[in-house]
């Protein structure tokens, strides 16, 4: 049985600030909590006795069975599933030393939560498993961002730097998409480097802009059309991220 006490602190998780004061956050849904049971800390698992009888929890620290109903009224989802999970959050700490060799994401001040979410699931596509995210990015632990990055974030490491810092520190080219940047599929480029995304609405920031090393142009067809003034930072992310990988593989 889900005690009022249970439904109510699992609700409380909806708050930034209860979330970052306790260290947990909460996953939703069949799908989404069996492809992420085992790669974060299970502080409780609340599910209906069919989920339970086929998924192992014996690692997590509090198991409950529970109705249908009784998940309703926890779930934070319009159409609440079998099985609500409350993790800890990950210690997610990275250096410069340790992005050295791969292709890294930095997102400087990505605010939507849908897109944050979508954009872990492009990494993870590309195999791109760390994402530098600056202070003013939006919260991988809200509830929406969770579920956009379906499951993801069990391969893709999430820090919250400060990016300006870690960029000037970082010993390999710094790639970001501006309006005036060499054409991508002319460009030269690297998968030992940093892709830097910018805000919904602003783009690249002055600061980060001054670190760059290679400005980039995803570029509208054809050349110098009228089109809409930008894409979706999500799906400026995937092209970037594609281009990337194809010239690692006709490299």
């Amino acid at each position: 049985m889900l005690s009022k006490a249970k439904i109510k602190f699992i609700r409380s998780l909806s708050q930034k600030k209860e979330r970052y004061e306790q260290g947990l956050f909460i996953a939703e849904g069949n799908k989404l909590v069996a492809d992420t049971l085992t790669s974060f800390k299970c502080r409780l698992l609340v599910a209906t006795a069919q989920w339970l009888s086929q998924h192992t929890t014996s690692h997590c620290q509090e198991v409950i069975e529970a109705t249908p109903e009784e998940i309703e009224k926890a779930s934070l989802l319009q159409s609440p599933q079998d099985v609500i999970a409350v993790y800890e959050m990950p210690d997610n700490e990275v250096t410069p030393s340790s992005l050295q060799g791969k292709l890294v994401l930095a997102l400087d001040c990505v605010q939507d939560p849908g897109n944050l979410g979508t954009i872990v699931r492009i990494a993870d596509w590309y195999g791109i498993d760390t994402i530098l995210c600056s202070d003013g990015c939006a919260d991988i632990y809200n509830p929406k961002t969770i579920q956009a990055t379906m499951g993801a974030l069990a391969r893709v490491k999430i820090a919250y730097v400060n990016l300006p810092e870690i960029l000037k520190n970082i010993n390999k080219p710094i790639y970001g998409t501006f309006l005036d940047g060499d054409n991508i599929y002319n460009a030269s480029i690297t998968n030992d480097a940093v892709i830097v995304m910018g805000n919904e609405g602003n783009g690249i920031s002055k600061e980060i802009e001054s670190i760059v090393t290679h400005k980039i142009l995803l570029p509208p067809y054809p050349a110098n059309s009228e089109t809409v003034e930008s894409l979706n930072v999500a799906v400026a992310t995937a092209i970037t991220c594609a281009e990337f990988r194809r010239a690692l593989v006709v490299s």
